[in-house]
């Protein structure tokens, strides 16, 4: 077991999945000598020279495009996208190559691709920096989509997330990259699985990224008040491990979804569908979302105001209690 920061498990798994497989390259902007905007890739390009580690053109649509090349070609591309926001100029590669290449071919070609998003808010930034656009991907289907929240999870699920034969977006919650915790390079558990980070009996809360830390100190606020609310990781965010889920609300009956993107077509409204449909009679109250609201990301001095923080949490737990209209 060895402590580090989330960011360093990122870069220490990349590390190791290089030194296992020489087929793994790494493309993004100012990767190399920089190490990155965040120094994520800090000490890869010494190590494995600029064959191996690519500085590209400020071009996402070109860094998606040559991905998909070396893929082709048997490699396994992991692409960094410097900032949530500007994912968008790959979003055609991504979503009309990237994810469907497999099915058109019937199967003879795969695209193991990883693509690493920074993202989400936090930092003092402004928008196209403070993103939240895992919907769109989780949405397309041949995509599998990743958001971590931890050390642990930052390495093992990378690791898998490289090895896998399917394309993953790989999330990544900026404002955690410096959270330290202790990884065990062994253990790995399963990508497409949920954990529970706090048992509960009264409520269940389901979120991901940067949340799950404020959502375990809501559920410590919340004994206080003798609550007792069990906190679910998503991880996975496509597809989503419904099992833990629905195994959680028949126990509490209640749910609250977090999540820092806007309310409308986010994941929440997904979730909580999916659980109604399948829960409807364990229910004991409606389920409630507490996300960012419906607007463009505000300007940094407005930003704690947009992401959903330990009181608007303690919000959604009371109104699904029935204690605020």
């Amino acid at each position: 077991m060895t402590t580090m920061t989330l960011g360093k498990a990122i870069n220490s798994g990349l590390r190791r999945a290089m030194q296992d497989d020489d087929k793994v390259v790494l493309l993004g902007e100012d990767i190399g000598p920089l190490g990155g905007v965040f120094r994520v890739t800090d000490g890869l390009l010494a190590e494995f020279g600029n064959r191996r580690v690519i500085d590209t053109p400020l071009a996402e649509s070109g860094i998606i495009g040559t991905a998909v090349g070396l893929a082709y070609r048997g490699y396994r591309p992991v692409c960094e996208i410097q900032f949530d926001g500007f994912i968008y100029p790959s979003f055609d590669q991504i979503v009309a190559q990237v994810a469907k290449m497999h099915y058109r071919t019937n199967g003879l070609v795969r695209m193991p691709i990883t693509i690493r998003v920074p993202f989400g808010g936090g930092i003092g930034s402004v928008e196209h920096h403070s993103e939240s656009p895992e919907a769109y991907f989780a949405h397309t289907a041949g995509l599998r989509v990743i958001a971590v929240s931890n050390p642990q999870d930052s390495y093992s699920l990378l690791r898998q997330a490289i090895a896998s034969d399917d394309p993953v977006l790989y999330f990544e919650p900026k404002r955690r990259y410096h959270v330290k915790g202790e990884v065990d390079e062994v253990l790995g558990t399963e990508m497409e699985r949920a954990t529970i980070v706090a048992e509960g009996t009264d409520v269940t809360l389901v979120t991901y990224g940067a949340l799950v830390t404020t959502a375990r100190d809501a559920a410590l606020a919340a004994a206080d008040e003798g609550l007792s609310v069990e906190v679910i990781d998503l991880r996975s965010l496509a597809p989503v491990d419904y099992p833990t889920i629905e195994t959680s609300i028949r126990k509490t009956g209640r749910l609250v979804v977090s999540h820092e993107a806007i309310r409308s077509g986010g994941l929440g409204g997904e979730i909580i569908a999916t659980i109604t449909e399948r829960c409807f009679e364990f229910l004991e109250a409606a389920p409630v979302r507490v996300t960012g609201f419906d607007i463009p990301y505000p300007v940094a001095k407005l930003e704690s105001h947009h992401l959903p923080d330990l009181d608007r949490m303690l919000d959604g737990i009371d109104r699904v209690m029935g204690r605020r209209s």
